[in-house]
């Protein structure tokens, strides 16, 4: 059983009154659970069919979807292939609410696990540039696993300290997402630790860290873009009065309105001393159906003064040649083989188009850009390309070699296991296997088999 902290509760009758009942009052006796489809791996309704989960749409984000029962998204296979990503359903709110389109530069600043990182690659259909941001070294290696599952293409991510990001590239972003660290009152009854260590000092230096990375997403904006800002948690010092101190420091930011949103509610103007500005953001109360969520859409004036710009390091001239690489395209990824890549060592990378020369960032705080393709190894007979997982999941659906499975098919759970499976639609050398048509990674025929190489930290053991 979970408890509201006394301190928590104290402070929300005060403000509340009477509501506290009824906002405080779950739709559901146990936490909300929700999937997020991927539209890079297809329309999200048809997935949503093809998966056979028990679902319900939701209406906080499009493809996104209410997870009835006690099914286990974790272990289907089209979890492995990226064609969704598991999460409370409110939390998929606010990447839509940043309207991002294809060709756009967008950054999210505090991205670890990745949910909504997802979202926004696929917003953006492999066109311009994602930077998924974490400062937690852990989490951050999270984030990257989770991307590289959804077949993200165009992503770089970082572990560095917002101001770090916002001193490299100011003004270099057209859309910058906050999903900020906080107090975890909307997640106490999903996550019993956050009752457990609630203090109101905790909710105090949470407000302080958010207003920090808060200042660091309005330098890393260019004009005319939009920022959105979302916590999961009630707390006024780390809502509406978080917004409307950041609108007091930046004359060039105007608050949006969210009032025609299909879900939660309008902020309250009486959790900030009656500003009724604070009407203009979005709050989920757990009475609309999650756990709880706060919004705030922010947008930096066109006219505001443009930043010094980034330096940038000359690309080289020529572009070190890898035959290897470009026989093993030419085969089996065609689309690929005149792409520009980047050759370090023996790793083989496939950088985003929209990715500056060099980010002028430490090169250790970036953990990746774009698709780890293979590495380029000595053999016996030469060199050798050896292609990795991350390449077949981010383009697996292109190869022109592949072993065709089905969530029916028994093989499925057993590539899944890490086993060896019959090859019945690929020819012998390197094949993608897919799922329904999506990604399981890739594997190399030989003799009728499949032999695995699916990681052994992801499989079904």
């Amino acid at each position: 059983m979970f408890a509201f902290p006394p301190a928590f509760i104290q402070r929300e009758r005060a403000l509340l009154g009477a509501r506290f009942d009824e906002l405080y009052r779950y739709k559901t006796k146990t936490p909300a659970r929700g999937v997020t489809f991927n539209t890079l791996r297809g329309d999200a309704a048809v997935l949503a069919a093809a998966s056979g989960l028990p679902l319900a749409p939701s209406p906080f984000a499009p493809g996104a979807y209410f997870l009835r029962g006690d099914a286990r998204p974790g272990r289907h296979p089209y979890h492995h292939a990226g064609a969704f990503y598991v999460q409370e359903p409110s939390a998929a709110a606010p990447a839509a609410l940043l309207e991002v389109r294809p060709g756009l530069r967008v950054a999210d600043l505090c991205a670890a696990p990745g949910g909504k990182s997802a979202q926004l690659a696929a917003a953006l259909a492999g066109q311009g540039l994602l930077l998924a941001n974490e400062y937690d070294a852990a989490r951050a290696a999270v984030l990257r696993g989770n991307l590289e599952r959804m077949g993200t293409a165009n992503a770089a991510v970082t572990n560095l300290p917002t101001a770090d990001l916002a001193a490299a590239l100011p003004g270099f972003f057209d859309r910058v997402l906050v999903d900020a660290p906080c107090s975890g009152e909307g997640m106490f009854r999903k996550e019993p630790a956050a009752a457990a260590q609630y203090t109101p000092r905790l909710v105090g230096h949470c407000a302080a860290l958010g207003r920090q990375i808060l200042d660091d997403a309005a330098a890393l904006l260019a004009p005319g873009g939009v920022l959105v800002y979302s916590t999961c948690t009630f707390a006024p010092e780390e809502d509406e009065a978080q917004v409307l101190d950041f609108l007091a420091r930046h004359p060039a930011f105007s608050l949006c309105d969210l009032s025609d949103l299909p879900f939660g509610r309008a902020g309250e103007p009486g959790r900030t001393g009656g500003d009724a500005r604070a009407a203009r953001c979005r709050r989920i109360w757990p009475a609309d159906g999650g756990e709880g969520h706060f919004m705030a859409k922010l947008q930096k004036n066109a006219a505001a003064p443009a930043p010094e710009a980034v330096p940038r390091q000359a690309r080289p001239g020529r572009q070190r040649p890898c035959p290897e690489w470009q026989a093993f395209a030419r085969e089996l990824f065609p689309a690929l083989a005149d792409r520009p890549f980047v050759l370090a060592g023996e790793r083989l990378t496939l950088p985003p188009a929209a990715l500056p020369a060099a980010l002028p960032l430490p090169a250790k705080s970036v953990l990746g850009t774009g698709v780890p393709a293979g590495r380029v190894q000595a053999g016996r007979r030469g060199a050798l390309f050896t292609p990795a997982h991350a390449l077949f999941m981010a383009f697996g659906a292109q190869c022109q070699n592949a072993e065709r499975l089905t969530l029916a098919d028994p093989r499925t759970a057993a590539w899944l296991r890490g086993e060896e499976i019959e090859a019945k639609t690929a020819a012998p050398g390197w094949c993608a296997v897919l799922v329904d048509g999506l990604p399981l990674g890739g594997g190399k025929v030989s003799a009728g088999r499949v032999k695995n190489h699916y990681p052994k930290g992801l499989r079904d053991l």
